[in-house]
């Protein structure tokens, strides 16, 4: 097959569709479970937390298994895990056993990452890489675009929350046969010979550069989780009517999906024009470390479209330092290490959101959301000069 490295990609894009809305439908059906089982949102938070939990401390455990396992059947047996966890939720009679399926279900879905970082190291070279995780990565916001108009539908044509359960996680089922057709290990197609030796965590965490990766994840992530989960929020506290900031709602998330493909293609060029393929990753992660300061300005104004613009501005330049990061264990490990080193990362990341989460409550409650974006405006020149600082060669560089 003609480009099957680009299938391949596009099976990595559908994979994370699906991973968000499995994730998403229970989001959506949150208010109608709410009202069923009399939860209060201290309630429902339990539900997030438990797969907040499981999301953050799966990645590292599933990148090693990936690494032991390979990328075919690593993947095969977390989809099968995520997509049963999701079709069992059905099963749930309260808040207790909807926390355990929502731990399973993240404990399966922590894997979509690291294996399709994985993935991407071993089929693209490394001009294509940045363009094949930015199309793997924007599946995340399709599902979350796709998941309030697919479940809804569900519901309302069943005229109940379990068949949705069942029905969304039926797609990571036929995502497996399509998957289980045409992934196979590509030593023979690969443009670079990787040693088979898998290395210990002892000389991976001995790296410099895993904790620039890991360490810049952990510190960016939370900026993009706080615009996604505190937007309409912050919104509501300058003024604007949410029926009349609809559509700035959604500019920040399209700008994320431009962003993704802006700095896998960028940096792909700057390779063909001869860069080294470190300094090209570097060069957006450069510019979207100072793009990313530009959710300062918005704690002075109260225009709902400067306020979607600015934040436009801040989830493009996220979107591209982000593509960056998590392609770099592609480029500076072998194949046998990429899964471990992502999983790490998510792991960083999952650990950062958690406790960002817990200080914007206790600072928006207690004073205002101004010097929440001061440091969330700050906090990304950080990561970048930590990025500079400690990833400066890898084993396949």
């Amino acid at each position: 097959m003609r480009k099957l490295r680009w299938w391949i990609g596009g099976l990595l894009f559908a994979s994370t569709v699906i991973n968000y809305i499995d994730r998403q439908t229970l989001n959506v059906l949150g208010p109608y479970l709410k009202t069923e089982y009399h939860w209060n949102n201290q309630d429902f938070a339990l539900v997030v937390v438990a797969f907040r939990a499981a999301y953050a401390l799966g990645p590292t455990i599933a990148g090693r298994f990936l690494d032991r396992v390979g990328t075919r059947r690593g993947l095969s047996i977390t989809v099968l895990w995520y997509s049963s966890a999701a079709m069992l939720t059905s099963l749930a009679t309260g808040l207790r056993s909807l926390c355990v399926f929502r731990f399973l279900l993240g404990l399966g879905e922590s894997a979509n990452w690291p294996g399709a970082t994985k993935a991407v190291g071993e089929w693209f070279p490394a001009s294509e890489r940045g363009l094949a995780v930015a199309l793997f990565d924007s599946g995340s916001a399709v599902g979350a675009a796709v998941a309030p108009f697919l479940v809804l539908g569900m519901y309302r044509y069943f005229g109940g929350w379990r068949p949705v359960f069942i029905l969304t996680g039926c797609l990571g089922f036929l995502w497996l046969i399509a998957w289980r057709t045409f992934y196979h290990a590509p030593e023979t197609s690969t443009l670079e010979t990787r040693p088979a030796r898998r290395p210990s965590w002892s000389s991976i965490l001995s790296l410099p550069q895993t904790w620039g990766i890991v360490l810049g994840k952990a510190l960016t992530d939370p900026v993009w989780f706080f615009i996604s989960d505190w937007f309409a929020i912050y919104l509501v506290s300058k003024g604007v009517k949410l029926e009349q900031g609809i559509l700035a709602f959604w500019i920040p998330f399209i700008a994320a999906d431009l962003g993704n493909f802006a700095g896998g293609g960028i940096s792909s060029w700057l390779i063909t024009r001869g860069w080294s393929v470190l300094n090209a990753r570097k060069a957006v992660i450069l510019v979207g470390g100072i793009g990313m300061t530009l959710l300062i300005p918005t704690v002075f104004t109260s225009n709902v479209l400067l306020l979607a613009g600015l934040f436009a501005v801040t989830t493009f330049c996220y979107a591209a330092w982000s593509t960056m990061d998590i392609v770099l264990p592609s480029d500076l490990y072998p194949s046998t290490a990429v899964a471990t080193v992502s999983g790490l990362s998510a792991t960083g990341a999952g650990i950062g959101t958690i406790a960002s989460t817990l200080v914007i409550g206790y600072v928006s409650d207690h004073y205002s959301f101004a010097p929440i974006l001061i440091v969330a405006s700050l906090i990304p020149l950080l990561a970048t000069a930590l990025i500079f600082l400690l990833v400066r060669k890898g084993t396949n560089t």
